[in-house]
């Protein structure tokens, strides 16, 4: 049997949300799902930010955060148990976004 793990459908459905008329996913989500820190998904961005156009990936407004932080659980525990919050706001990755980012992240992992 192989190594790789199948992730849910009905999980990947539940990590998009409507923001601004598109179908969104949220940076931390892709991270879990790209097995990567969600600050490297952001550092790619940042990278290749000419790739990245709003059609692709934006900054969601803190109106739109506060209103998605009702819809979802963003508390998470940490190690010491205490919770952590972000200190920025989320980036949010439109489909032609997470294609992209897909890209970006198996070049670097290739390189």
């Amino acid at each position: 049997m192989n190594s790789i793990t199948l992730i849910n459908e009905e999980k990947i459905e539940n990590m998009i949300y409507e923001i601004r008329g598109k179908q969104v996913m949220l940076d931390s989500d892709l991270a879990q799902l790209y097995r990567v820190e969600t600050k490297r998904i952001n550092e790619a961005v940042r990278n290749n930010h000419q790739k990245f156009p709003e059609r692709f990936s934006f900054l969601l407004s803190n109106d739109e955060w506060n209103f998605l932080r009702l819809k979802i659980s963003t508390l998470k525990a940490s190690e010491n148990g205490r919770g952590t919050h972000r200190k920025y706001l989320p980036r949010v990755f439109t489909e032609q976004g997470v294609a992209m980012l897909a890209t970006i992240l198996n070049i670097s992992k290739n390189n």
